[in-house]
């Protein structure tokens, strides 16, 4: 609920360029306020402080805040009135956006753009519906509201998570299907809404018939893929490189190299300190010469520091 000295002088490193939070962060909207004030303080140029905040199972702030139903929910009322649902869509990305903006968060690594196949047990209503045209505009929508209350989004999981079924958190995900089916369906949100997303989160999927390591390493995914022919030009992050599926690629030092090496700007390390000071300690990134360009679109103020490595 508070910064330690020593996260103090783990957020002081060069390579560190921001901090997710989570629910055991999180006592009152006055402390997390008071937390994220002291994070920003540390840095001349403000670390980036993000949260899951979808609304549903992923709601990381509670008690305090305003309770938000699960994305499927906004999926069912545009099968009732599409135009309720895109101003009801509207309302719940400024609602999430302005609470969190009041307590210091940054962004919020939301909308979910993967479609809903009923397959994925662990995306299921965090899924706006299964047609990706309703997907697009409903996350639309919802970006918008979050940029209205001041709070950058971030688009999640490229290229799609909805056919997969096993859980990336705990096993490897594969999805078979050919890529242009891929693209022509769980993909398509991603080149739909262009601008409107400030960053992607890629998946950690095997899409054997495309590449054989997952999205999140993937160079043909995240270079050829979506900055290439999407045109995709905000920031990308790494799914948690402490979960299972992303352990194929090593150990913490390696993964982290081979996301940015394919095309992650940043990486995320959650849950696990002792993996994120030794990560620090042995990285070696490549240049980012649009790094600091990338942040600094989120939020006036947020930026980096240093020479121009990924964090």
């Amino acid at each position: 609920l508070e910064l330690t000295e020593a996260e103090r002088d783990r957020l002081r490193h060069p390579l560190v360029g921001g901090v997710i939070l989570f629910a055991r962060n999180y006592e009152s909207p006055r402390q997390v306020a008071a937390l994220t004030a002291a994070i920003h303080a540390i840095r001349t140029v403000p670390l980036l402080v993000c949260v899951d905040h979808e609304g549903g199972r992923v709601q990381r702030f509670r008690k305090g805040f305003s309770e938000i139903a699960p994305m499927r929910e906004l999926g069912h009322l545009w099968d009732r009135d599409v135009l309720a649902a895109c101003r009801e869509a509207t309302d719940v990305g400024f609602r999430i956006g302005s609470e969190l903006r009041a307590v210091g968060v940054d962004l919020s690594f939301t909308p979910v753009l993967d479609i809903d196949h009923g397959a994925s047990g662990v995306i299921g209503d965090r899924a706006f519906h299964p047609d990706p045209r309703v997907v697009a505009m409903l996350a639309r929508c919802l970006a918008h509201g979050l940029l209205l209350g001041g709070v950058g989004n971030c688009g999640k999981h490229f290229p799609g998570h909805g056919y997969a079924s096993a859980d990336s958190h705990v096993a490897m995900p594969t999805d078979e299907r050919a890529l242009d089916d891929i693209l022509s369906i769980d993909a398509a949100p991603y080149g739909w809404l262009g601008r409107v997303l400030t960053a992607v989160m890629p998946a950690h999927v095997v899409y054997p018939s495309v590449d054989p390591s997952p999205a999140g390493f993937s160079r043909r995914w995240l270079q050829d893929i979506l900055r290439g022919r999407l045109g995709f030009d905000g920031l990308v992050f790494s799914d948690d490189l402490t979960m299972e599926a992303a352990t194929v690629a090593g150990g913490i030092t390696a993964r982290a190299a081979a996301a940015l090496k394919a095309g992650c700007d940043m990486v995320l390390v959650c849950n696990r300190p002792d993996l994120a000071d030794e990560l620090l300690a042995r990285l070696r990134p490549p240049r980012n010469r649009h790094l600091a360009r990338r942040i600094a679109s989120i939020h006036p103020g947020i930026g980096m520091a240093g020479g121009g490595a990924p964090r």
